[in-house]
């Protein structure tokens, strides 16, 4: 029953009448199932075959149209022998493009017919089946399909064997190499790889949690990453005003997407002094996500929406991000390496400058686990 109601989902969101609400849950659905996004290529695939038979069909039934009108008025008689070859020829004449086209799609027919009745019931003319060829071609589509199944699963997954998607939200780049914030909460399994706003996936490490900030950080470690020369934000380390407009940048579906709003509490929720509550519509997948100020400087990390509250979520001041980065330097001698930007590329630039500019530092965090 299940499979059923996946499948009527599926259809609903390839024709186009999902609720937008449902199509963003099922995008985001797809984009953390290999499974579920493979059954909707799939799908698709098969209702444009489909698509394409019906419209041989349709073809069909028109040109038998054609010859039933053609009939009715006399211009051509079945079954009875031609008096006048100049009346043969002259009608050869007028309808030989109706003829031939008639012609070919019937020779068309005729074959699929042949081929299908043939695979249904093998005739074997001595010791050759007839069935043999298309059989063997029908196999050799189906393991086409096979290897080209799984090499879309193999260039959009790098999940590890034996795990799945599990969990997601969005990431951003703390240091050129590859040093990424998120929040803790996101990474519900054992790891997690990273999406830029390209499609490009790449694996990467959980480096450091700290599940009473809700903040963490990951690495990217894959050769086929090419590290930005720099960074175009800097981090702030003071607060920012009440009133103070804000946007962020995150994937609550599978597609990077831009939200703005303002600070509306210099404090967060039951009076917590280390985060932001904001007047900013956000998604489960916006977690994890830069909290930027006009300058395009960070001054908070995304925690969570409200429930039960339209509009109002909660992001970690930049300057408790900047405390748990130092701690982990401290706690991590590895992590001293991190080279936090110092610099703005985007202070002086428009917001849709700045969005250009920033949003291939944030990437969607995919976590997996067993």
């Amino acid at each position: 029953m299940e499979d059923i109601l996946l499948i009527q989902a599926i259809e609903r969101y390839l024709d186009g009448t999902m609720l937008p609400a449902e199509k963003a849950y099922f995008e985001e659905l797809r984009a953390n199932n290999a499974e579920i996004d493979q059954m909707v290529v799939e799908h698709n695939m098969f209702l444009h075959q489909m698509s394409s038979f019906s419209n041989r069909i349709n073809l069909q039934n028109s040109l038998q149209d054609v010859h039933a009108k053609l009939l009715s008025l006399g211009e051509i008689n079945e079954g009875q022998p031609k008096t006048a070859k100049a009346k043969i020829v002259s009608l050869y004449h007028r309808y030989k493009q109706v003829s031939l086209v008639a012609a070919s799609v019937g020779g068309v027919i005729a074959l699929f017919v042949t081929a299908l009745a043939a695979f249904i019931n093998p005739v074997k003319t001595g010791t050759i089946d007839v069935s043999k060829d298309i059989r063997n071609e029908i196999n050799s589509i189906k393991s086409t399909q096979a290897a080209q199944g799984k090499l879309i699963n193999e260039v959009k997954s790098k999940v590890p064997n034996n795990q799945k998607y599990i969990s997601g939200g969005t990431g951003f780049l703390i240091d050129a190499k590859g040093y990424l914030i998120t929040s803790a909460h996101v990474l519900k399994g054992n790891g997690a790889n990273v999406v830029d706003n390209n499609g490009n996936e790449y694996k990467a490490k959980i480096v450091r949690v700290d599940a009473s900030k809700d903040l963490a950080i990951l690495k990217i470690v894959d050769d086929e990453f090419n590290a930005p020369k720099s960074l175009p934000y800097i981090i702030k380390s003071n607060n920012a005003n009440l009133a103070q407009e804000v946007y962020t940048l995150g994937y609550p579906r599978s597609e990077m997407v831009y939200n703005s709003g303002n600070i509306s509490s210099k404090t967060g929720f039951n009076n917590d002094t280390a985060t932001y509550q904001l007047q900013l519509n956000a998604n489960p997948g916006n977690s994890g996500g830069p909290i930027l100020n006009n300058n395009g400087e960070i001054i908070g990390v995304l925690l969570s929406k409200q429930d039960h509250a339209e509009g109002i979520s909660f992001a970690v001041k930049s300057k408790y991000l900047l405390k748990f980065i130092e701690s982990s330097r401290k706690e991590d001698t590895s992590l001293v390496k991190i080279k936090l930007p110092t610099s703005s590329q985007v202070s002086n630039k428009n917001r849709e400058s700045q969005v250009n500019k920033i949003q291939s530092c944030v990437f969607l965090v995919k976590a997996y686990g067993e």
